[in-house]
């Protein structure tokens, strides 16, 4: 596995400490914080950053929803985790409504936890695969048309030329003109045409 960082979050001591326990383990690769409380998450949220927070629903002050929003607003590719001791579908439903990734009830066998993890750090290594080829667009280095994969009927690609993609995908009419450099390159090489000509 990666290195990744994980917050737990939970109130009782002797669940936090155990949980802490099975996931430092040095084939994990791992980077474990604690937190005891919702407020305390919180605050860790927002100065750190983090891969994976495991938090408790149930506690006082800041409950598990309130980390979950925090966690979720701080950025929204953090994976979140909701354990609670209660086997309660509406909450269940309630914490994916809100964004979390996963839903276990206490107390949780450590192996579950950590496969349910490692499907979540696949989703996240996939998110962040998808942002990545989402910021390129593929140019023919010959002609320069651009690929648009969206637009794949039938199992053909589409390319359109600059103008056509602006204007398909952007709504956008291209205006055809000369810049500084493209002008006083042309003006250098009319002149030179001009001069062998007179030769």
């Amino acid at each position: 596995m990666d290195h990744k960082s994980i917050l737990l979050v939970d109130d009782e001591p002797i669940i936090l400490e155990s949980l802490a326990r099975e996931l430092t383990s040095d084939n994990l690769n791992l980077e474990v914080s604690l937190a005891t409380n919702g407020d305390e998450a919180v605050a860790k949220i927002e100065s750190g950053s983090w891969d994976l927070v495991v938090t408790d629903l149930m506690m006082p002050g800041r409950d598990g929803f309130q980390v979950l929003k925090e966690a979720k607003r701080k950025d929204p590719h953090i994976m979140v985790i909701i354990l609670t001791g209660y086997a309660d579908v509406d909450s269940a439903v309630d914490a994916l409504r809100l964004g979390a990734d996963d839903f276990l009830q206490k107390p949780c066998d450590a192996d579950e936890l950590l496969y349910r993890m490692s499907n979540c750090f696949a989703k996240q290594d996939l998110q962040r695969k998808v942002r990545l080829y989402e910021r390129i667009l593929p140019v023919c280095s010959y002609c320069k048309k651009i690929r648009v994969d969206q637009r794949i009927e039938h199992g053909q690609e589409h390319w359109y030329s600059l103008e056509e993609y602006f204007l398909r995908m952007q709504g956008v009419h291209v205006s055809h003109g000369c810049c500084p450099d493209c002008f006083a390159q042309q003006m250098v090489d009319i002149q030179d045409i001009l001069a062998n000509n007179k030769q």
